[in-house]
C-alpha cells in the first residue's frame, strides 16, 4: 500500500465519527468539557435595574445639571433595596450593585455631590441614564447564551452558573485505551535489564489524551507474543478509541497488525508520508477507532498531536481547531525536504526587529526526548521543499498545551 500524506489519512481517521452520547455534570465539576446541547437562561441578568456606581439614584429620567437638588429619602444596598416610593425632587443613597428604585432614571455618582443633612447638590453634569444596569442587559431568562460544542472554561462556567444552571448537559469523555507493546519495555519505576529501556511513551500519550478532554486507560505491556497482544486488545473492546504503541512496522515481530485483524479489527492503512511517524496504522472494530502509532517516543507524541487529537475533538462534538500555524524567520539553514511531510522540532525566539524567529533543534532524531521536551514549536516542511536559508519565512505550530 503507498503512502497516504497526512491530510488524506486525518480525512480517513475522521470520516463517519460522530458525537458520543450525552450526560450530566455538575456545574462546578464541568471544567474542560463539551456541552451537549444548546444552554439557555433559567433567569435574567441582571433581574432589576441596578447601580453601576456609588452614588444617589434621582428621581426622573432627565439629565442632572450643577446646582440641582434633591432630598435623600433612604438608602438602597446590595442585597437591601428601597421599598418606599420616591418623588420629583427626591434621591436615595445607592450603591454598586443595589437596585434602582422606581421612579429613579439616572444615578450621580458620589463624587459629582455635595451633601448637607439630608440635601444633595449636583457640582457637575450627569447625562440621563447614566450608571445604570439596565434589567436583562447581559442576558434574559430563556436566551441561548451558551452554544453546544463549546468548551467550557472558566468564563463559560462562570456565565453557566449566573444563567441559574446547577447541571450541565456535557459529551461524554472519549475512552481511550493505551497499549505498549515490545519484550524491550519495563514500566517506569522498574529497573530495566541489560537489552529492555523504560516505557515511557503511555505516560505522556495518557496526558495528552487528558488534556484533549478524554479519558485514558492504560493497557500495561504486551510481551511480543501474538496470544498476549491479542488478550490486551480484546480488554480494550469497551473503549472508544485504542491506541497501540510500537510493532505497526513489517518485521517479523511487528505483531500488531496481526493481532489486531484476529480480532476482526479491519485496518485501513498502516504507511503515511510524515516525519517523524511513517508507520502509522488506522483500523476500525464497529464504531472503535484504532491508532497504531510508531514506538518512537518523539513519532508516537507528535503523530498523536496530528492524528489523535482531531479524532478525540470529533468524538467530543467540539468544532475543528482553525489554523494555528503562524509565520516565523529561520534562523539557520535548511535542506531541502524529501517526499514526506516533515515536522521539525523548535525553539522560538525574537529577532532585533521584534518579529517571530525560529531555530531548529540540532538533532531531529525521533528517538531524542530531551530535545523533545526543550522544542516550544513545530517547522511544518510541506513534502519535496526547496532548501532555505537563514532569513527565510517558514509556517511554525506552537507547542502548547493549555
Amino acid at each position: 500500500m503507498s503512502l497516504l500524506s497526512a491530510d488524506a489519512a486525518l480525512a480517513r481517521i475522521l470520516d463517519g465519527v460522530s458525537p458520543l452520547g450525552e450526560e450530566t455534570v455538575a456545574v462546578g465539576e464541568a471544567d474542560g468539557r463539551v456541552l451537549a446541547r444548546d444552554l439557555a437562561a433559567a433567569l435574567t441578568q441582571p433581574p432589576f435595574n441596578s447601580s453601576a456606581m456609588d452614588g444617589y439614584a434621582v428621581f426622573g429620567s432627565a439629565a442632572a445639571s450643577p446646582g440641582d437638588r434633591w432630598e435623600v429619602v433612604g438608602q438602597s444596598a446590595a442585597g437591601r433595596g428601597f421599598s418606599g416610593a420616591v418623588s420629583q425632587g427626591q434621591a436615595v443613597r445607592i450603591f454598586t450593585g443595589a437596585p434602582v428604585p422606581d421612579g429613579c432614571g439616572t444615578v450621580v455618582i458620589q463624587e459629582n455631590v455635595t451633601r448637607e443633612g439630608d440635601v444633595i447638590v449636583a457640582t457637575d453634569a450627569t447625562t440621563a441614564g447614566a450608571n445604570i444596569r439596565v434589567a436583562g442587559v447581559d442576558f434574559r431568562a430563556g436566551e441561548i447564551a451558551l452554544r453546544r460544542g463549546r468548551r467550557l472554561d472558566p468564563h463559560a462556567l462562570t456565565l453557566a452558573a449566573a444563567m441559574g444552571q446547577a447541571s450541565l448537559p456535557v459529551i461524554r469523555r472519549p475512552v481511550v485505551a493505551i497499549l505498549a507493546t515490545g519484550d524491550e519495555l519495563v514500566p517506569p519505576g522498574t529497573p530495566p535489564g541489560p537489552d529492555q529501556i523504560i516505557s515511557s511513551n503511555p505516560i505522556g500519550l495518557a496526558a495528552l489524551v487528558t488534556r484533549a478532554g478524554g479519558t485514558a486507560r492504560l493497557l500495561g505491556i504486551a510481551p511480543d507474543k501474538i496470544d498476549a497482544i491479542t488478550a490486551r486488545i480484546r480488554d480494550a473492546r469497551d473503549a472508544d478509541v485504542l491506541i497501540t504503541i510500537g510493532g505497526a512496522s513489517v518485521g517479523d515481530l511487528d505483531l500488531v497488525g496481526p493481532a489486531l485483524e484476529r480480532e476482526g479489527i479491519a485496518l485501513d492503512f498502516w504507511k503515511v508520508a510524515i516525519r517523524p511517524g511513517k508507520p502509522l496504522m488506522f483500523g476500525k472494530l464497529g464504531q472503535q477507532r484504532v491508532l497504531g502509532l510508531p514506538g518512537n517516543p518523539v513519532s508516537a507524541l507528535i503523530t498523536a498531536r496530528v492524528f489523535l487529537l482531531p479524532l478525540i475533538g470529533a468524538l467530543l462534538g467540539a468544532p475543528r481547531a482553525t489554523q494555528t500555524r503562524e509565520v516565523a524567520t529561520l534562523t539557520a539553514p535548511l535542506d531541502a525536504n524529501g517526499p514526506r511531510l516533515h515536522l521539525m522540532r523548535a525553539k522560538l525566539g525574537r529577532g532585533a526587529d521584534g518579529t517571530l524567529s525560529v531555530s531548529p533543534m540540532p538533532s531531529q532524531d525521533s528517538s531524542l526526548l530531551s530535545a523533545l521536551s526543550e522544542a516550544d514549536c513545530l517547522i511544518w516542511r510541506g513534502p519535496d521543499a526547496d532548501a532555505l536559508a537563514p532569513g527565510a519565512s517558514v509556517e511554525i505550530e506552537r507547542l502548547a498545551f493549555r
